[in-house]
Parts: C-alpha cells; sequence; structure tokens
C-alpha cells in the first residue's frame, strides 16, 4: 500500500510534524533565496574579518541573526504544507473512491488546495518576505503587516497572490504527481528481507528527491518570469516575450541553482519525513491508528485466555 496514500487521514500528526520539521530546517536557505530573488540591496559583510564575495552575501546573511519573523515564517509555511500534501493524499483517496480518473484524483486536489492556501497566507509571505530586507526598519510581522496596510491598504496585502499562485501550484501539482507515479512505478521492497527498514526509506528518498526536484526544475521559468514581473510591472505575456528575445531557451533555467535550495529541498523533504514518520508509526504503534486497534485485540486476548484459565480451573 501506498504511505502517503490510503492511510494518509489516519496520520495528521505525522504530516504536521514533518512539515514543521522542514519549514525550521530550511528557514536560513528560505532568508537566503528571498533575498537574493528579490534583490535586497546588502551592505558589504566582514565574518571574522574576512570580506564576504557579494555573490555569497545573501547565504551568509541568511544564516546569520536577528531571525527576523522566524516563527511566524516557520509556521506559515509548517501549516501550508502539511495541509497541502495532507488534504491532497486524502483527497486523491476519496476522488477515487468516487470513480474519479487517477488522473484528475492526483492533479485536482493539490491544484485546489495549494490555491485556497496560497491566498490565505499570503500577508504572511509578504510581510516575511519584506522583513529580510536589510534597510527595513520593521521587527516582527505584525509590525510589517501594519507598515504595509498603513501605506497600501488591504490590497498591499495581497500583492503579488496571483504569481504567487501561478508559481505554487504548479510547484505542489508537479511533486504530488511524480510523487503518486513514483510510487506506482518504483517495485516495493521485500517484507522478508533483512533490510527491510532501511530499503523503505531508501524508497521515500528516492521518491521525495525526484518529487522536489521536478517541481522546482520544471516550475523555474515562471518564477523567472514572477521575478523579471517584479521589477519592471510589465504583463505577463509581454515580460516573456521580452525574457526569450534577451536569453533565449536560457531563461528557463535561470537562477535554477537557487531555486533547488529553495524549493527542492524543503518540499523533498516534507514528502521523505512524512513517510519516514508514519512508516516510524506503524512499525511501533506510535500515535497512528495501529496502537488503539493493537490494544483492543491484546485486551480481547487477554480476556479469551483469562476466560478459559477460569473454567479450567
Amino acid at each position: 500500500s501506498n504511505i502517503m496514500g490510503p492511510a494518509a487521514k489516519e496520520y495528521p500528526k505525522q504530516y504536521f510534524l514533518a512539515s514543521a520539521l522542514a519549514a525550521s530546517g530550511c528557514y536560513p536557505l528560505w532568508r537566503s533565496a528571498a533575498i537574493g530573488q528579490s534583490g535586497f540591496r546588502m551592505a558589504t559583510m566582514t565574518v571574522g574579518g574576512i570580506t564576504v564575495p557579494q555573490a555569497l552575501a545573501p547565504y551568509v546573511y541568511g544564516f546569520l541573526p536577528p531571525y527576523k519573523g522566524m516563527f511566524m515564517t516557520v509556521f506559515g509555511m509548517t501549516y501550508a504544507r502539511a495541509a497541502i500534501f495532507y488534504f491532497s493524499d486524502y483527497g486523491h483517496d476519496v476522488m477515487l473512491q468516487k470513480g474519479y480518473s487517477e488522473a484528475s484524483a492526483t492533479v485536482a486536489p493539490p491544484l485546489v488546495i495549494s490555491t485556497i492556501v496560497q491566498v490565505i497566507n499570503q500577508p504572511i509571505v509578504r510581510a516575511t518576505v519584506t522583513l529580510q530586507d536589510p534597510s527595513y526598519n520593521c521587527n516582527n510581522v505584525f509590525q510589517s503587516i501594519r507598515h504595509i496596510y498603513t501605506n497600501h491598504g488591504i490590497a498591499g496585502l495581497w500583492h503579488g497572490t496571483t504569481a504567487g499562485v501561478l508559481k505554487t501550484v504548479p510547484k505542489y501539482c508537479t511533486a504530488i504527481a511524480v510523487k503518486d507515479a513514483m510510487e506506482r512505478w518504483l517495485p516495493q521492497p521485500d517484507p522478508a528481507s533483512p533490510t527491510y527498514e532501511s530499503d523503505r526509506l531508501q524508497r521515500s528518498a528516492l521518491k521525495s528527491a525526484t518529487a522536489g526536484v521536478a517541481g522546482a526544475a520544471l516550475t523555474n521559468p515562471l518564477d523567472v518570469i514572477r521575478n523579471e514581473q517584479f521589477k519592471t510591472h510589465a504583463g505577463f505575456r509581454d515580460t516573456t516575450r521580452q525574457l526569450w528575445n534577451e536569453l533565449g531557451l536560457g531563461f528557463l533555467g535561470r537562477g535554477l541553482g537557487k531555486n533547488m535550495v529553495a524549493v527542492a529541498l524543503p518540499v523533498g523533504c516534507t514528502i521523505f519525513f512524512t513517510e519516514a514518520l508514519i512508516q516510524w508509526s506503524q512499525d511501533h504503534h506510535f500515535f497512528g491508528p495501529s496502537s488503539a486497534t493493537e490494544k483492543n485485540n491484546n485486551s480481547s486476548n487477554e480476556e479469551t485466555t483469562a476466560s478459559t484459565t477460569l473454567k479450567h480451573k
């Protein structure tokens, strides 16, 4: 059976915990990418007397305190990814049971859920990205939201939502479609094998890495177009034509390295941690559904043994 599939609805805690682990671990990388992609002005940095090259500055800055808006960023990403993966897997099963095709069941749930999540999350995304600008004077997300609201009104908080949806939705649809396809194609590990546990983890790792990379690589062009639009304020079609004339096919891969770090890693980690936690829970009957059923079976067995012993006496 597919781990991140039929059993999904029974394991919400694992989805949430895995998402929190991935978001916390990848936060400095997210921060570096946000600074790099937004082209914020960086002051010349020296660490231990050595001047940091301009190209590396966003990465060094991303890992150094103060971590402005860290809690809200991690919280926003945690609930966003947990909701997208959990409800996509849950929706997939429900749609298949209702007789929809495998393709619709794979694409429709992440399409709907990631759109909703992106719209709800937009003010947090907008405020946390803006907070990373070294020249910005707000200290936390709430000050940042108030600042944006005062200057740009309520609409300012949802500025860039269309681009955000265009970027996020295909990324998760691709990652989830690849994850589900690999689940069907990859041979299942043999339960009789002495390396069964590690075989399952390796299979999950391969699946997660491929899904994360596919999601980042296939949607990279949309990222490039979106970031260019933020700079030029031109329309989608004009921007695409301009990039094509300027860079040819090369525009598809611009900034791909940063995108791999900022997108593929957290998405891949979320999928992998979810599967590993569910697998661990199944094996150790820990906060999964199996613990309850297990207890019931054991207690009924004990009762039967008890009654038989009494009869014999």
